[in-house]
């Protein structure tokens, strides 16, 4: 059995999924068995896709006009056409002629799953290669420090005098785990406190 699935991104007049119910009929599919939404492809509560998973069964197979109606992402797409595979389901796109029931459409998607595993890849290359940039300069990652300035030079002038951090809290307002993370972030600590001394 063929279902369909449509998605525009806003429910204002503007946009319909008429253009999409015209295609997915033509190609014969009940109109019984069309599913859509009114939402953003990256939403993840899309309540028709989650009908539309519901009511398939092994050997049906999912349509939809075009890629993007799926999935706004290359590994949120290849997400969903792997767990209708898991279900025994195909895929097929009528504006990009792909059909995972063909061995050309599985191959397609097998090419897909690998670009997207590479996409991965480069990305947290990148992100490391940032990073250790960045700690070359002497910046660490990370939100800004929650104590700066004048405010942490009086806190660590009171740490280092033998103020207790409880009582730092107390007189400065601070939260202790805001303390801590500050305290860990800049590395202080009494070992190094008493090294000073």
């Amino acid at each position: 059995m063929l279902v369909g699935y449509m998605r525009v991104s806003t429910d204002n007049d503007r946009q319909s999924t008429d253009l999409q119910r015209d295609a997915l009929l033509a190609v014969g599919i009940d109109a019984r068995h069309l599913f859509q939404d009114h939402a953003s492809g990256a939403k993840d509560d899309r309540s028709g896709m989650t009908k539309a998973l519901e009511h398939l069964q092994s050997g049906d197979v999912l349509v939809v006009w075009k890629l993007d109606r799926l999935g706004r992402s290359l590994p949120q797409l290849l997400d969903i056409v792997n767990a209708l595979k898991e279900k025994g389901v195909g895929f097929r796109s009528l504006t990009e002629n792909m059909d995972t029931t063909t061995p050309s459409g599985e191959f397609l998607f097998q090419v897909f799953g690998a670009l997207a595993q590479y996409e991965r890849a480069l990305t947290r290359e990148r992100v490391i290669a940032g990073l250790a940039a960045a700690r070359r300069r002497g910046r660490r990652g990370g939100r800004p420090l929650a104590i700066t300035g004048e405010k942490l030079d009086v806190i660590l002038g009171a740490l280092n005098g033998g103020m207790s951090k409880a009582a730092i809290c107390r007189n400065f307002e601070v939260k202790r785990t805001t303390l801590i993370e500050t305290l860990s972030r800049i590395g202080w600590s009494a070992a190094k406190k008493d090294e000073q001394e």
